[in-house]
């Protein structure tokens, strides 16, 4: 029988949405380069201090890279990934301000007042013209469904997509602290995109595209509901949505992704060619076809940047009940 999980106390969850608040106050009042400092604190305290998510991570990047990585390689991304995590929410903290789709939207430089959102446009200039190419898809296509791996800083993707005039609906999954579900929900809808939770979450898609829009997800975490395909060599359970909304209502799946260069607010941004749905005599084997395609082009992402991708996450986890996926 599957043990619950212990819910969290009131008090806890107060002390935690406290804490992260105050993270955020100062993380607003710094420059970048000290929010990257505190960001490789947390990150090295989370790999030294939390033993599970370190070996979970080790062991993720030695089946994905196999011979291809040292064990000193290893270690390294594995750390540098966990840095990534914390620099993700800081820097959107920051960037919450220069991205928000307002035409007033200024900060405040030393002394010198400047538009946010064209500096951040001219500093990425290709990135935002290759979001220009996402839209014309969206636009030829009528919607797409939009997917991104956990990688670089995905959140800056609700803000990147709504700049250049793509409409989302985009997934996310709830955290079990009431507090800061609210707080990250208000940084999210900051970007003009529409949020909907995880849960329940297929009726609010069908209406998306079908209302001609397009939708975003992060499709690279295990789901007990999810079909065995291949990633990085290995079956991992991923969910079907983006490949059953595909050939339901014929609309391509996109991948795309926003990781960092070395430079301030300087970004590389992926648009991968649309993967549409084929003919079929079997729909359970295209919507397979269709999963692992998806997969195969987010590694493609990741192995470019691997110190930038989620790895303490347990991508192969396996499920003792789940039963065999079903198409009706």
């Amino acid at each position: 029988m599957k043990e619950k999980r212990k819910k969290k106390g009131k008090f806890i969850k107060i002390l935690e949405y406290a804490a992260v608040y105050l993270l955020i106050l100062i993380s607003r009042a710094l420059p970048l380069k000290f929010i990257k400092i505190i960001s490789n604190f947390l990150g090295d305290m989370l790999y030294l201090l939390v033993p599970r998510r370190r070996n979970i991570a080790i062991e993720n990047l030695k089946n994905a890279f196999r011979d291809k990585k040292t064990e000193k390689e290893i270690k390294e991304i594995a750390r540098q990934s966990c840095r990534s995590l914390f620099l993700t929410f800081l820097e959107t903290i920051k960037l919450r301000f220069l991205l928000t789709p307002l035409e007033n939207n200024k900060i405040l430089t030393g002394l010198t007042e400047i538009d946010a959102s064209k500096a951040l446009r001219a500093n990425n200039k290709e990135l935002y013209e290759l979001f220009d190419k996402a839209k014309e898809i969206h636009d030829k296509s009528g919607g797409c469904i939009f997917v991104t791996p956990h990688i670089g800083n995905w959140e800056i993707l609700l803000y990147v997509t709504s700049s250049v005039g793509i409409p989302l609906t985009v997934v996310v999954r709830p955290l079990d602290n009431n507090y800061l579900e609210k707080l990250l929900y208000s940084n999210r809808v900051a970007s003009g995109q529409v949020i909907i939770p995880k849960k329940n979450a297929l009726v609010a898609l069908q209406k998306t595209l079908r209302q001609g829009k397009s939708i975003g997800m992060l499709p690279d975490q295990s789901t007990m509901k999810g079909i065995s395909v291949n990633f990085f060599g290995r079956k991992a359970t991923t969910t079907p949505v983006p490949a059953i909304l595909a050939i339901t209502y014929k609309r391509p799946i996109v991948v795309i992704a926003c990781c960092r260069k070395s430079g301030n607010y300087q970004y590389e941004g992926f648009v991968c060619d649309p993967i549409w749905p084929e003919e079929f005599k079997s729909k359970k084997a295209e919507i397979f076809r269709l999963t692992e395609e998806m997969n195969r082009t987010m590694e493609s992402i990741i192995q470019k940047y691997p110190e930038q991708y989620l790895w303490i996450h347990n991508r192969w986890k396996t499920y003792k009940d789940k039963r065999e996926f079903m198409v009706k």
